[in-house]
């Protein structure tokens, strides 16, 4: 069986892509304390096709076990790696129990267990060596910050079909440079947020799907249009110049959700 099987590398799979036709694998961040004595497992998952985003509604071909089949994972599966985009909590005495994400796609079946196991205990809010800490991102000026692993929705818009509906956020990177002279001379930005459709039932397309973060607390916007009427989930993505899944130490990034409604 291949997963990514926790923060020290893994056994992520090795294979090359393919185009289409290939498996999605669930992978293990690692799981972290919550304050009120229960644990969250940090999730993402790898879809092997280059060329292939998959949808795969919540039921046989996309649960997580036990407990309800729908632990808030994701429907739209986006090509390559996708770094923790769930966290599935469990209860203070989960002890040695496991959790089990199944995804079933092309006809390939992929069931990954995860567990509390010492190896895999990460900080997702603040990497030891160097004290660093995911960026934080507001959907209104002043107002709630949300920052490293996905815990609830941000916000909540609506909008019509094949009408751009506007996602603005404020970011800051709390470790990060507060001009582009400061720490760690190089890239002009001092975070990149990246948007993804993450639940849904038609396309989604972002006219800006990646954007750079020129300045502590700077506002950057862009539109995502929707295909068909109903009820979207989306991933809004930061992460700081240690990049894409933190450099290996599981820290630091922020996911958080958008839900969008979206009517005729």
């Amino acid at each position: 069986m291949l997963a990514a099987q926790g923060p020290q590398g893994g056994t992520l799979p090795l294979e090359p892509f393919k185009e289409r036709g290939a498996s999605i694998t669930p992978a293990y961040e690692g799981w972290f304390a919550n304050p009120d004595g229960s644990f969250s497992m940090l999730l993402g998952y790898y879809n092997r096709n280059s060329k292939e985003a998959i949808d795969i509604p919540v039921g046989p071909n996309n649960k997580i076990e036990p407990g309800p089949v729908d632990q808030g994972q994701p429907t739209h599966f986006e090509i390559g790696r996708q770094w923790g985009v769930l966290v599935v909590k469990v209860p203070k005495d989960f002890g040695k129990k496991t959790v089990t994400w199944t995804i079933t796609a092309n006809g390939e079946t992929q069931a990954i267990p995860f567990s509390l196991h010492n190896a895999y205990n990460i900080a997702p809010m603040k990497e030891i060596g160097m004290l660093n800490e995911p960026p934080k991102i507001a959907f209104t000026q002043g107002g709630p910050k949300f920052q490293g692993p996905p815990v609830a929705t941000a916000t909540t818009l609506t909008g019509k079909v094949k009408t751009p509906v506007a996602i603005t956020m404020w970011v800051e990177d709390p470790k990060g440079r507060a001009t582009e002279g400061g720490r760690g001379r190089g890239p002009a930005s001092i975070a990149n947020v990246s948007l993804h459709k993450y639940r849904g039932p038609g396309t989604v397309t972002f006219d800006k799907p990646r954007l750079p973060v020129p300045t502590q607390g700077a506002q950057i916007s862009a539109n995502a249009t929707f295909s068909e009427p109903g009820d979207y989930m989306l991933r809004v993505q930061a992460n700081d110049e240690s990049g894409e899944g933190g450099g290996g130490f599981q820290c630091c990034w922020t996911n958080t959700y958008v839900k969008v409604t979206v009517t005729p």
